[in-house]
């Protein structure tokens, strides 16, 4: 059974594997205030050289997002998100249960403009202290739809956020792929762009550890509060750190996201030539293609994969790359989607 079904799925990469196993016979503070934390933060830092950031690490993508807006909002401020992302969609109601509304807006390729983004404050601010006050934006980048924000959609944005006085969060669980997509900006520019943002490892290599970068000096003070209120304070914080240092310190992070688009765009060149309908063209290591019922259960019997939505009579699935998908992998997938091509 091939495995294309998430970018998390499998552990991490070896240069990772030898600084736990380095780390093994050591001892360390906890919560986050040890030497890995300190020399992951300082890689990452190095990364942003115009902009000084505070970094602090997490577990998880769900964890982090609720963190992060839960210290920035107050009780009555709401975020603003696309109707696909990832605190909408796939959180079971995370940012609501911490009390804070999503406010959807409706999604271009996974995407929302600075348009949009307006036109939904305008509309809240009619009735203004009856509603929720929208006061953030959220963005995923690359998105759920495996897209990326472009340099002037990404200016676009701050614009309208500086204007309407919004903060402005970007949701990285997938910022390698993104990076490293062909795009002509860098963890740099993003800095200073964001409020807050966060490099995610989870899904690009690590075992499971996400980077939060608080831009904003409004934003710094009391952040580990929340985080340790929030649950979000690993007491062997180090295990987190040090899987950025593995990350950064030689750009693995860099080139296993390349690695993985590459692989994810041989896939969806070949459903091209085969004749599968993209759902959406993606830019980065998720592959979205339209499969009819035969094509679906041929295929789910020999790879692992993703239902992501339905299409009339046809189904949309998900195919993913990591950092542990291989060539001969790729090549197999090929041969399969082949195959259920030629079914009667």
């Amino acid at each position: 059974m091939l495995f294309f079904k998430n970018d998390y799925g499998q552990g991490c990469i070896p240069e990772i594997l030898t600084l736990l196993e380095q780390a093994n016979h050591e001892s360390f503070n906890g919560y986050g205030q040890d030497r890995y934390c300190e020399a992951a933060a300082e890689l990452i830092q190095s990364k942003m050289p115009d902009t000084e950031v505070d970094v602090h690490f997490i577990t998880g993508g769900t964890l982090t997002n609720q963190t992060i807006i839960r210290h920035v909002l107050r009780p009555f401020e709401a975020v603003l998100a696309a109707d696909t992302g990832h605190i909408a969609t796939h959180e079971t109601g995370a940012i609501e249960a911490c009390g804070h509304k999503v406010i959807t807006v409706p999604n271009n390729a996974g995407k929302i403009s600075a348009a949009s983004i307006r036109k939904v404050f305008n509309a809240h601010m009619i009735q203004y202290e009856h509603m929720v006050y929208p006061k953030m934006v959220y963005i995923s980048n690359a998105t759920e739809l495996g897209t990326v924000y472009t340099r002037k959609e990404l200016e676009e944005i701050r614009s309208v956020c500086n204007e309407l006085n919004l903060y402005l969060m970007m949701d990285g669980a997938r910022l390698g792929p993104a990076l490293m997509s062909g795009i002509d900006y860098t963890l740099n520019d993003i800095a200073k762009w964001c409020d807050v943002f966060y490099i995610g490892g989870t899904k690009n290599g690590a075992l499971g550890a996400e980077a939060v970068c608080i831009a904003n000096t409004m934003l710094k003070s009391y952040f580990r509060f929340v985080m340790k209120q929030n649950g979000a304070m690993l007491a062997k914080g180090w295990l987190l750190g040090l899987q950025f240092i593995g990350l950064f310190e030689h750009d693995e992070f860099y080139k296993i996201a390349k690695r993985e688009n590459e692989l994810a765009r041989t896939i969806q060149e070949e459903a091209i030539k085969l004749g599968y309908p993209l759902f959406m063209k993606s830019e980065t290591n998720l592959v979205f293609l339209v499969v009819n019922p035969k094509e679906f259960e041929y295929l789910k019997s020999r790879v692992d994969f993703e239902i992501w939505d339905y299409w009339n009579d046809d189904i949309v699935i998900r195919f993913v790359t990591s950092f542990h998908t291989t060539m001969e992998e790729v090549e197999y997938l090929g041969v399969y989607l082949k195959e259920a091509k030629e079914i009667d």
